[in-house]
């Protein structure tokens, strides 16, 4: 079953039958195989390298081919690539000069007997022709640009190919393009088109514009995709060059589903031994795009005059088998996509374990609604690093409350609501021990389940004089004394979406006025994003309700695109009689200058608590506690993305809403775009009281 993490489950949401996620996380034991998700049938070396618990597509690189293989030349330059280390090809499938004529047969690259089905699906992506515009005045040259366009794409359905490169747009309005990419699209089942994109701001295509008029190529992309209705089967595959737009720039394709970068050799510089290397830039570039899955793809000729290299290939007769094959021309640059590859730092074990929920939609955790399971506390307990910064706000508020001449007079009363199985009872009780305080416990836990654990642990552990269990709701129970210290961990992804707040309001008066909670205080934070990965998964369910619901991920092909704002904040004790845990707030987003344009799918959530004076923890990026697994971002998400203009700002509002039996958020952009309120009135989404 799916181990429970990051606060959220993967059963049903709370609304009705709705089920968070169209699919669930890849089994550990998945991996990619070049550029279609199968290990290569045939591979005469390992690909680029592997790291540990690294399941990335991206360490599978292929080469694109230039020249029309005719005949029986595709296996030959297969098999030559395969054994110089390439994985895969990118390769036309139909001869370039073709046009179509009545009664005339398509002049393909090969028969489909030249390659085995695997061969097929596993080494070939397809190149459609590059002369293909849909988008012509000359209406001819339109018609046969359809025309040879699906007739490229039946062949690469009839190959089982798993993804097929079409041809970037000619020409700023590429309706009639997307119209019947979008068309195409609709028929297909298991393969996907990579739209090439050149990375870079270029001159416009028009010809009724000034040609010194710059174009960026994303908005290219985005025009595309928007009119191929979000198509989840339509990915990029970025031209890669000389030049390099900024980095923020660049950031917005991390968010974008970027299926592989096709590399140009005239992007390498070369060194002082005369082999081909990249810019600190491009391998800045590189290397992102690497822990994002993308895989690479080298084009062009060779600029390197290495010694060794060939443009020979294998011996076309099986019977000489004894040959040694002649180097791939490309293999210099092959070598040094290997080498920046191999020397990225290996993922952190807390990466590793977490690789197969990236990007997988739960629904956060109602533990005050709903009873957890033996397996969720199990996950959260192995969180040491939680445990041990409440063990040092224990010990801080110890101190602070017992001076050093009281210790062997003075009995602290603490209670730790929302005990579960024992954890922060035990953190308390270590507290004690390394302050040098006595201690006397109540141990409130509302499941009934945890209880019977909890009376095993305080027998197990001899804590029978300290520790008294209660078996109840904090709101309901009746303490016979009040508290020096409450300890709570009520805490979710966006701080108060466990309903903290409406827990701890109720605790709170058994807690002397001089008091301390820890935690003391929390706060929420929101950042946009472009996450089209997430936003195509909720599209799945053909549903509003979907989008109307926040969800906990361990956000990974996303681009943040703009620092985190505080949202809400709660702090406890709170006695004031007009205490109200409804909020409203209105956040505005300035996006770097040089970022340009973006599409905003909606909201990352992170919160940071102080659990006492310095002693804090939290998931808020750039504060976030280190090596702490027990939350993963919250994401609210848009019904429908948001198109950002260069320079534009983002203003978002965000309510948190209070009813009898319910808490729930509702959030709306008003600028640059309105969107609707999502969730009005909880109907989607909401948290149980």
């Amino acid at each position: 079953s799916q181990t429970e993490r990051g606060r959220g489950r993967s059963s049903s949401l709370p609304t009705k039958t709705l089920n968070p996620s169209p699919t669930k996380p890849p089994p550990p034991s998945s991996s990619g195989g070049g550029a279609s998700h199968r290990q290569p049938t045939h591979q005469a070396k390992m690909p680029l390298g592997q790291r540990a618990g690294d399941k990335s597509d991206s360490r599978y690189c292929g080469v694109e081919v230039l020249d029309f293989p005719a005949g029986d030349g595709l296996p030959a330059v297969l098999t030559h690539s395969l054994s110089s280390a390439f994985d895969f090809l990118l390769a036309p499938l139909v001869d370039p000069d073709y046009r179509p004529t009545p009664g005339a047969v398509l002049p393909v690259a090969a028969s489909d007997l030249v390659l085995s089905p695997s061969q097929w699906s596993s080494h070939i992506v397809g190149k459609i022709s590059e002369w293909i515009d849909l988008d012509s005045e000359d209406e001819q040259l339109r018609l046969d640009s359809e025309l040879t366009l699906k007739q490229e794409i039946a062949w690469a359905t009839h190959l089982s190919l798993q993804a097929c490169v079409i041809p970037p747009p000619k020409r700023s309005t590429c309706a009639n393009y997307a119209r019947v990419v979008n068309n195409i699209l609709q028929g297909l089942t298991n393969m996907q088109l990579w739209l090439r994109i050149p990375l870079e701001k270029s001159e416009s295509m028009d010809e009724d514009h000034d040609k010194s008029e710059t174009v960026d190529s994303w908005e290219w992309w985005n025009s595309f995709r928007l009119l191929c209705e979000h198509s989840s089967q339509l990915y990029v595959a970025l031209d890669i060059l000389s030049s390099l737009p900024s980095m923020n720039s660049l950031g917005r394709w991390f968010g974008e589903p970027v299926r592989a970068a096709i590399l140009q050799t005239d992007a390498f510089l070369t060194n002082a031994r005369g082999y081909p290397c990249l810019s600190k830039r491009h391998q800045t570039l590189l290397t992102g795009f690497f822990n994002h899955s993308v895989q690479v793809i080298i084009s062009g000729r060779s600029n390197h005059n290495v010694s060794q290299v060939s443009e020979g290939v294998l011996s076309r007769d099986e019977n000489h088998t004894e040959d040694t094959p002649t180097q791939h021309a490309l293999s210099p640059y092959l070598d040094y996509m290997a080498y920046l590859y191999q020397r990225m730092d290996p993922l952190p074990e807390q990466e590793r374990f977490e690789i197969n929920y990236r990007d997988f939609l739960q629904s956060p955790l109602q533990p005050l609604m709903d009873n957890l399971e033996a397996q969720t506390y199990e996950t959260f307990e192995k969180d040491t690093v939680k445990y041990t910064q409440y063990q040092r706000a224990i010990a801080k508020a110890l101190v602070d409350k017992v001076s050093d001449d009281e210790v062997s007079t003075t009995r602290t009363v603490l209670m730790v609501v929302g005990a579960g199985r024992g954890p922060l009872v035990r953190a308390s009780l270590q507290a004690a021990e390394e302050t040098g305080r006595m201690l006397k416990v109540y141990a409130v836990e509302k499941n009934p389940n945890a209880v019977i654990t909890l009376h095993s642990l305080i027998k197990l552990e001899g804590w029978e004089s300290m520790v008294t269990i209660i078996s109840s709701d904090m709101r309901c129970w009746d303490a016979p004394e009040k508290a020096d210290i409450l300890v709570s961990e009520l805490l979710g992804s966006f701080g108060d979406n466990e309903l903290s707040p409406e827990c701890l309001d109720g605790a709170q008066r058994f807690l002397k006025p001089d008091g301390i909670s820890i935690p003391s205080s929390y706060t929420s934070f929101i950042q946009p994003v472009t996450a089209s990965k997430l936003h195509n998964d909720i599209k799945a369910h053909k549903d509003i309700a979907h989008f109307e619901t926040a969800y906990v991920v361990k956000l990974h092909r996303v681009a943040r695109l703009a620092p985190p704002q505080e949202v809400f904040s709660f702090a406890h004790p709170n006695f004031s009689p007009k205490a109200t845990n409804q909020r409203y707030t209105k956040l505005q987003f300035e996006l770097p200058q040089d970022t340009g344009s973006c599409l905003v799918h909606g909201f990352a959530g992170y919160f940071d608590a102080v659990l006492y004076k310095d002693v804090h923890l939290g998931i808020e990026p750039n504060t976030c506690t280190p090596n702490m697994f027990s939350w993963f971002p919250i994401f609210f998400p848009l019904r429908k993305p948001i198109y950002v203009p260069s320079e534009s700002p983002i203003e978002v509002h965000f309510w948190r809403c209070c009813g009898a039996t319910k808490v729930w958020y509702e959030w709306a952009l008003v600028a640059p775009s309105p969107s609707p309120i999502h969730n009005s009135n909880g109907r989607s989404y909401w948290v149980g009281l």
